[in-house]
């Protein structure tokens, strides 16, 4: 019969320290507004759980909803102008 101590060094091989890498906080920097923009929509829709929304709350949660998207448009444009200038762009 086999220990499963023996199998967990090579299981658990890499060290790890806890912390996030570079690449990882520069991802979340990178994606931070829309990270905001979508708790702002969960705000705006969490306030109306438990009451009937009134006009203001549906322009609320349609403002929150605009910047969401438009968060996620910069997000896509900024990753795919990121990636066009890594291939060298057009000759």
């Amino acid at each position: 019969m086999k220990s499963i101590a023996a199998l967990q060094a090579a299981v658990t091989a890499a060290a790890f320290d806890g912390e996030p890498s570079n690449a990882a906080l520069d991802a979340i920097e990178t994606e931070m507004p829309l990270i905001l923009a979508d708790v702002d929509l969960l705000d705006a829709q969490i306030m109306t759980i438990d009451r009937t929304p009134t006009e203001l709350d549906h322009q609320r949660i349609r403002r929150a909803r605009r910047r969401v998207l438009a968060a996620r448009r910069d997000l896509a444009n900024r990753t795919a102008a990121s990636d066009s200038t890594v291939s060298g762009g057009a000759a």
